[in-house]
């Protein structure tokens, strides 16, 4: 039932990747097709991070209280939504609505979703989120498949309309699935996260993964349109972006579950520091083909690493609170890869590639130091027992 209950939220995850990867994919189609300039794209990538911020913290400890699996219909629908806009709009305005709505709906599922497989079985929190992460990439990864069949035969809403069918299949397998809706606090302690603040531990873990969507928020906005300015051809572009998240799919559980047994601050740490080299790389590189070299070096240990920080919000959050402490990491990530988006955009823009990236890795190297400043002397970062379902701060958390 357990195993079930994953592979089903997984497939669900990655569709909801995939409408992303899809639009990544086309941004330079968006831009030579319907003329939108690189800043304005980047905006475009950027208000969908923040509309999920915004869901995530707002509506995500609704899932506490019992509303898990209705608040994951809400956000299939939003998605479904924001994927026709994006499929059949042709100017800004709409493309940001659709990318608006796209972002809302994956705001206020995936911290439920992340709730329902952490309670699942919570012994094995590390592999279940770093499963999570696979099918999140892998659905990612899947966009540039989908836009590489479908745009050329039958045009540019082709991928998005097949994600949105997709996705409405999925609905009867959510229903059949059986879901913990028990709420495990009191409503008052539940209705927002941000008590969850006075952790120290949890703010350390809050500043780690911020600095995984910084890194995020600029390789996304930057990609395609740098490889196609150095005169790239398109399937490199594309095959990147699917062997860059190959190790992220098969390394994924395996990563989450080397970072709940020697902790996953050491973990975070290590792949954000090794995350700044390879970004201040691709600004220095001489060509596509470089950076495509260095990127399938970089997947490698983004793939081991990238799931720590929702491993270490597991540990250190209450049982009873996984899906508020889980919404505001997501809410801080897809906030910071909102802003760093649309810098990159307005940097690549105005200032060059080389300034785009070595802003991005200075500001990562930055949230190391704080996040680990944070963490200290929290025993955020000890080894956990295996077993213990119960997070390690519990009890000062809700202090």
């Amino acid at each position: 039932m357990q195993r079930r209950l994953i592979l089903t939220f997984g497939v669900l995850t990655g569709l909801f990747a995939a409408g992303y990867g899809v639009m990544f994919t086309l941004l330079d189609d968006f831009r030579d097709t319907y003329g939108i300039s690189d800043g304005a794209l980047g905006a475009v990538v950027a208000i969908g991070f923040f509309a999920s911020f915004g869901a995530q913290v707002l509506f995500a400890p609704l899932a506490d209280r019992g509303h898990a699996r209705r608040l994951v219909y809400i956000g299939m629908a939003c998605n479904v939504a924001g994927l026709l806009a994006m499929a059949f709009g042709t100017d800004l305005a709409v493309l940001a609505l659709g990318r608006l709505v796209m972002g809302i709906g994956a705001g206020v599922a995936q911290p439920s979703i992340r709730r329902i497989v952490i309670l699942a079985d919570p012994a094995h929190l590390g592999g279940n989120i770093g499963r999570l992460l696979a099918s999140d990439v892998a659905g990612f990864a899947f966009g540039p498949a989908i836009s590489a069949v479908l745009v050329g035969p039958f045009g540019l809403a082709a991928p998005f309309l097949f994600i949105a069918a997709a996705t409405i299949v999925c609905v009867p397998l959510i229903v059949n699935v059986r879901v913990d809706e028990s709420s495990r606090g009191d409503g008052e302690q539940a209705r927002f996260a941000f008590d969850l603040l006075r952790s120290r531990a949890y703010v350390g873990a809050l500043c780690l993964g911020a600095g995984v969507f910084l890194m995020v928020g600029t390789f996304d906005a930057l990609w395609v349109l740098v490889l196609d300015d150095l005169r790239t051809a398109d399937w490199v572009a594309n095959l990147g972006i699917t062997l860059f998240a190959l190790p992220l799919v098969l390394l994924g559980p395996r990563g989450g579950r080397l970072s709940q047994r020697i902790g996953p601050f050491r973990v975070a740490t290590v792949g954000l520091l090794l995350g700044a080299g390879f970004m201040f790389s691709y600004g220095q590189l001489p060509s596509g083909i470089a950076m495509f070299a260095v990127a399938m070096v970089h997947s490698v240990s983004d793939g081991t690493t990238v799931s720590a920080s929702g491993v270490a919000v597991g540990m250190v959050a209450p049982a009873d609170r996984q899906a508020g402490a889980q919404g505001l990491l997501g809410g801080a990530q897809t906030l910071v890869g909102g802003l760093s988006a649309l810098l990159a955009g307005q940097l690549y823009q105005h200032q060059g590639r080389a300034t785009a990236y070595a802003v991005c890795a200075a500001a990562m190297v930055a949230l190391v130091v704080i996040g680990l400043w944070c963490a200290k002397g929290t025993g955020g970062g000890r080894r956990p027992s295996p077993a213990a379902p119960e997070p390690v701060v519990a009890r000062s958390v809700t202090a």
